[in-house]
């Protein structure tokens, strides 16, 4: 049976159908769209955002972008004013099913080193000189939008190395060493999450995050484990993960290099992650999406349950201001918690299936329902 294409569509509602809006605190995710507005804001307004097909332009999001610099901070009902009055709700589906996958993600905090000694020997890498992406688009208009990473090697374009390779030294002698850390399975979780608040043996502390990757597919290690009858589907969070790969060192090295993407990293301060919208995210407020099929810089209304407890909903306003490798089809997305621990409590345990309403900007969704 051939693959199912994804299809998506999306359905006019009212702010009043959308379960539990009136509870929101929405003043919440003004901070988190002030930002996207922004970055918004200082793009040519002829820009499209997200899919042809879904018909948004930068110029869209002009006026809710000058309006919400009178929106205060703290004030939920100004911000619930704010969103029904500039936007309008639109169920989101998938060959006509609206339910999704939902998991989650956070900022690991890591031990690390600018120099490497016997304790610190796990790398970091910075993007490589030699690390070439190809826009296809400018060769055939067909392929616009795809892209294609390799390096060259005598006059060709060659695959990048994947992880396998750089794990046995692909890279070594090269300078690209960004800091040591003092944990493999740490450095690998820190490539899953895509960004890492590192803290230093100094005492000082720095973020790291996405700078580019090898160009090879992801492919999720505990999918592995389950697929290899190591680990159940009930049994395959981080942790389970973290237990399994403990107690058998001398397959953790073969295990992780199955994932054959590796990710190269770079400073970026701040006071947290960046996201793929190139804005600083939100705890609880920023949501992963499928770009193909959700633009960034626009509010979606998530309708899921908490990790962990299907009879809790988790219900509020988030922006998409993310992507993931992972992170694929019109109903997809993946929850940004935060920093440390207490985020890696519920983002390890996040896979629940639920639904989101896209809020496009009222010149788009008058577009939208005339179509």
């Amino acid at each position: 049976m051939p693959p199912r294409i994804d299809r998506a569509a999306l359905t006019a509602v009212a702010f009043d159908s959308l379960p539990d809006w009136a509870l929101d605190p929405h003043a919440q995710s003004i901070a988190a769209l002030r930002r996207s507005c922004e970055r918004l804001l200082a793009m040519p307004p002829e820009r499209p955002m997200g899919p042809a097909a879904l018909n948004v332009a930068v110029s869209d999001m002009v006026q809710p972008c000058t309006a919400i610099v009178a929106v205060p901070d703290a004030d939920a009902a100004a911000a619930r004013h704010y969103f029904e009055r500039w936007f309008r709700p639109f169920l989101v589906s998938n060959n006509g099913d609206p339910e999704g996958l939902f998991t989650g993600y956070f900022e690991i905090e890591l031990r690390g080193s600018l120099v490497r000694n016997e304790k610190y020997d796990v790398p970091v890498y910075r993007r490589p000189d030699d690390l070439v992406t190809v826009n296809l688009g400018q060769f055939d208009a067909a392929l616009a939008g795809r892209a294609v990473v390799g390096r060259v090697e005598n006059g060709r374009l060659q695959p990048y190395f994947p992880r396998g390779a750089i794990q046995q030294g692909a890279l070594d002698g090269k300078g690209l060493e960004l800091v040591w850390l003092d944990d493999p399975l740490d450095a690998f979780m820190l490539h899953v999450q895509g960004s890492g608040r590192v803290v230093l043996t100094d005492g000082r502390a720095t973020r790291i995050g996405y700078a580019a990757h090898n160009g090879h597919p992801y492919k999720s290690i505990g999918r592995e484990l389950i697929e290899r009858g190591e680990l159940s589907p009930d049994q395959a969070s981080w942790h389970d993960i973290r237990d399994w790969m403990e107690a058998n060192p001398g397959k953790a090295a073969e295990l992780l290099s199955v994932n054959r993407r590796f990710i190269f990293f770079e400073e970026n301060g701040g006071e947290g992650p960046i996201g793929a919208q190139n804005v600083t995210l939100t705890a609880g407020r920023s949501l992963a999406v499928d770009p193909r099929f959700i633009p960034l810089g626009l509010p979606l209304w998530l309708d899921i349950s908490w990790p962990g407890d299907d009879d809790r909903p988790l219900r509020r306003l988030v922006v998409a201001q993310d992507t993931g490798a992972a992170i694929k089809g019109p109903v997809r997305g993946d929850f940004y918690w935060g920093t440390g621990d207490t985020a890696l409590s519920f983002a390890g345990r996040m896979k629940q299936r639920g639904r989101y309403y896209l809020l496009l900007p009222l010149a788009a969704a008058e577009r939208q329902t005339a179509s």
